[in-house]
């Protein structure tokens, strides 16, 4: 895993990804782990990510610890699942999509630079739709690659109708008072080495509710995490300490 990581395109891996997962849930059987998304269960999760960390990724639906904990916020904390909604859905994660687009009470589209599995092509620093155009927006660990999130944030603010909500999550490094960033650091191993991924070009610190207000939002940073059990995390296997950060155009 670490090696198609670290070395196949994203484009090649997103392509593929679901046929590869066919194949190898079958050695997977079991019932210590459960996936809210596709209520499946595995005796573990498969290792994800440019370290290969262990017990990650759900081995059907493709579902991370973020996806599985932002599901079931969206499904247990907002109308996303009940109201009449155009949703914008930028980087369109797959455990998502086909979900996303079965739920009829949604008018859905998606998004990205380069996906080969969005609608359309968007720079969201340059988002080509009208102000005030989308109820929701999701837009899940994307601006650490954005080259001005700033920008980013501004433009998802903008086409954001008024009364809207916006959910922008991204990894935070909890020992940094304010996030770095350094153009200057475009070699992959260096972005690794400072940022924590090869293709990230800054590390958020605990700034981020800031930036997200300096670009227009009303910020309600939700510690939803907290509600859940211990057992009930290790059995979805969710990401310890991460704060769902919902934004508001009021």
């Amino acid at each position: 895993m670490k090696y198609l990581v670290r070395n196949i395109p994203r484009q090649t891996l997103i392509r593929f990804s679901f046929i590869f997962s066919k194949i190898i849930a079958i050695f997977y059987v079991g019932n210590k782990v459960n996936c809210p998304i596709c209520e499946s269960n595995f005796r573990k999760f498969l290792p994800w990510g440019n370290k290969g960390a262990l017990n990650r990724l759900c081995p059907n639906c493709l579902s991370l610890e973020r996806h599985r904990l932002l599901w079931l916020y969206l499904k247990n904390k907002t109308n996303f699942f009940s109201d009449n909604l155009k949703v914008l859905h930028i980087a369109p994660e797959q455990p998502f999509i086909k979900r996303f687009r079965a739920l009829k009470n949604l008018d859905y589209i998606t998004a990205d630079i380069d996906s080969p599995i969005a609608d359309i092509k968007v720079d969201i620093m340059d988002i080509q739709f009208d102000d005030n155009i989308y109820d929701v927006i999701i837009c899940n660990h994307v601006l650490e690659h954005v080259d001005n999130d700033i920008t980013a944030m501004k433009e998802i603010f903008r086409v954001l109708k008024k009364g809207g909500w916006a959910i922008l999550q991204v990894p935070i490094n909890p020992n940094l008072n304010e996030t770095f960033e350094d153009p200057s650091i475009t070699d992959p191993l260096e972005r690794e080495k400072y940022f924590g991924q090869y293709d990230h070009v800054r590390f958020h610190g605990l700034d981020y509710k800031k930036r997200l207000k300096k670009a227009g939002f009303n910020v309600f940073s939700d510690e939803y995490i907290n509600t859940f059990s211990a057992e009930s995390i290790e059995r979805h296997r969710l990401p310890k300490g991460e704060i769902i950060y919902l934004c508001k155009k009021i």
